[in-house]
């Protein structure tokens, strides 16, 4: 594991992050979202009013030798399109605002067949490869590139994929779940129980939890599974009522199926803190319920992440998705380290495990040997159709 972020290392960091974000006010302008594939950015930019020049994220073979050669890989078509064009327009938005004439980035469409579009990206001439999205994808993409030593920074959140030149920069859930357990277990919370799905997910979910709460120095009393048929939650509520009642209860799913178990949960342990997973953070609907009103989830901090969005909104006439943030921090990344990266090179792998970590919209992150981004998190409590920020992300990885 790399070294944890030190304090003047972190503010440094987060001071250039800030300075990046406050320049997104100056980048703002109004762009209507491309319904169809990502086409050749213009050239030239109408005016009145002056635009700034057009971002260097194109579609196809580029052409331009003299800049550090990335591939976008993203669901351009498809049932995920519209995550994908939104990771797109961020890595846009990126390039905007850091000013940055050191890296093109080309972008190629998943949606069409992940192996196919890496290969293709590679014959281009990339040296990195940000994306794919789904780990199925990743999995296709990250034996071409091993080949072509060509590292993959994927948005997975599957740590299953990493390894082997291939980093997941998508929200742990294991990260999560350890972080609000610690925060229940400081607030006096001793005894646990759990519902999670059997699938994988539920299974990761699980074996997380059961660690969290053991280093915590709590106890898990009940932990049920439910299949996703009719009946099954109601049944682990059940299984579980007999073991109440409980100081905190986990339940590791969307907010709708929590809002769903939470009366169920509350029928024999009415005082019970609900706890969330980081798939709440992406998930308008368990803000809006009032069901889950007081309940907990841990996640990356949401601070810089508003104000993007409200200049994403402005550029291009729509709201981001909320996983759009890491095609920004992956940029940002890149960026960083493009000051000593020589075009034309292989892109220098090691320096991702920087002793003092990356900062970026989400908060501070680094990549340990599992190449999995540990994330400073913080602690969100949903209280009247909002969050609110119970516990701070840590200033580094020391725990300070």
């Amino acid at each position: 594991m790399a070294e944890a972020i030190g304090r003047s290392q972190w503010s440094s960091a987060m001071s250039r992050v800030i300075t990046v974000a406050g320049a997104l006010l100056l980048a703002a302008c109004s762009t209507v979202v491309p319904r169809g594939p990502v086409q050749q950015a213009p050239t030239t930019q109408p005016a009145p009013p002056p635009r700034e020049a057009a971002p260097e994220v194109v579609t196809g073979l580029s052409q331009d030798a003299a800049r550090n050669r990335v591939a976008l890989l993203v669901p351009l078509t498809g049932s995920n399109a519209g995550v994908g064009r939104s990771l797109a327009n961020a890595t846009q938005l990126a390039l905007l605002d850091t000013r940055n004439q050191q890296v093109r980035i080309t972008s190629y469409d998943t949606a069409t067949g992940a192996a196919a579009a890496a290969s293709r990206a590679i014959r281009e001439g990339a040296q990195l490869i940000l994306g794919p999205l789904l780990a199925e994808d990743v999995r296709a993409v990250a034996p071409i590139a091993r080949a072509a030593k060509v590292p993959v920074l994927s948005f997975s959140n599957d740590t299953g994929v990493a390894g082997n030149g291939a980093y997941v920069l998508g929200y742990a859930p294991a990260q999560a779940i350890e972080r609000v357990v610690a925060y229940a277990r400081g607030r006096g919370i001793d005894n646990f129980g759990g519902l999670v799905p059997n699938a994988l997910y539920g299974q990761r979910a699980s074996a997380a939890f059961l660690r969290a709460v053991e280093q915590a120095g709590g106890r898990v009393v009940s932990l049920q599974t439910y299949d996703r048929g009719s009946g099954a939650l109601g049944g682990a509520v059940q299984r579980m009522a007999k073991d109440a009642p409980f100081g905190g209860v986990l339940i590791a799913d969307s907010a709708a199926t929590a809002a769903a178990a939470v009366p169920l949960v509350r029928r024999n342990s009415p005082s019970t803190q609900i706890l969330g997973t980081e798939l709440w953070n992406s998930d308008g609907g368990a803000r809006a319920s009032a069901v889950l009103n007081g309940a907990w989830f841990a996640s990356v901090p949401d601070t810089l992440y508003r104000q993007y969005a409200r200049n994403y909104r402005a550029r291009f006439n729509t709201a981001p998705y909320r996983l759009s943030s890491l095609g920004y921090d992956s940029v940002l990344l890149v960026v960083r380290i493009a000051r000593e990266w020589r075009p034309g090179s292989p892109f220098p792998e090691n320096r991702l495990r920087d002793a003092d970590g990356f900062a970026g919209i989400d908060g501070a992150f680094r990549f340990g040997r599992d190449n999995v981004a540990e994330r400073a998190l913080a602690v969100q409590e949903i209280r009247g159709g909002d969050t609110v920020t119970v516990s701070p992300a840590p200033t580094g990885f020391d725990g300070k």
